[in-house]
């Protein structure tokens, strides 16, 4: 067990996915300064209800039970003046139990899921990297400039979820499947089902 600070976000962030942030509260402000200084990794949890912005005499956001550690790839000043930050997911883990520090910042007692190891890209998994190689033509998709070992299907599978237009409850399911051949049967009915074909 590990003391790990949170970001709670509406969206949920995959393993080796990139997501792109606005930092605009002091307490996120302080959190990407120290993970920054210490080139150290926080934990992202989707909020399942609640607001991700602080509202004063509002309830605590309710947080999923796991995420995933996060690490700062890039950063950079918005044209609206705020900080935007590039994050890339790491390791999953399991949310046990959470505490709030002075500056309103949610810290998290966390247990490491272990690593997801390399996994051979079969061939009836194809159809999935012709989807992801089609999305990276995308200009959005392009800044983010993502890193991947196309022979790995975790990394497919997870960079895909990360980009499709899916519900952010949906996505959370997915993080939380631990094996592949099942992470791609679901991934193939999705998509069966966004294309008609279902």
């Amino acid at each position: 067990m590990s003391e790990l600070s949170l970001f709670p976000l509406s969206g949920v962030l995959m393993p080796f996915g990139r997501m792109p942030l606005q930092i605009f509260e002091q307490r996120y402000l302080d959190l990407v300064r120290d993970t920054m200084k210490s080139d150290s990794a926080f934990g992202v949890v989707w909020i399942r209800r609640g607001a991700e912005v602080a509202q004063r005499g509002e309830a605590s956001p309710q947080l999923g039970d796991y995420g995933t550690t996060a690490r700062i790839v890039d950063w950079d000043q918005l044209p609206n003046g705020l900080l935007g930050v590039t994050i890339q997911g790491g390791q999953r883990f399991d949310l046990k139990s959470t505490g709030v520090r002075a500056n309103g910042l949610v810290v998290g007692q966390v247990e490491l899921r272990p690593a997801l190891q390399p996994a051979t890209v079969v061939p009836q998994w194809q159809s999935l990297l012709d989807i992801l190689h089609s999305l990276e033509t995308h200009p959005h998709v392009q800044r983010m400039a993502l890193q991947l070992d196309y022979g790995d299907a975790w990394q497919v599978a997870c960079t895909l979820i990360q980009l499709l237009p899916l519900e952010e409850a949906l996505k959370y399911r997915l993080l939380g499947i631990d094996s592949i051949e099942a992470l791609m049967a679901e991934l193939d009915v999705i998509l069966n089902q966004i294309s008609g074909e279902d």
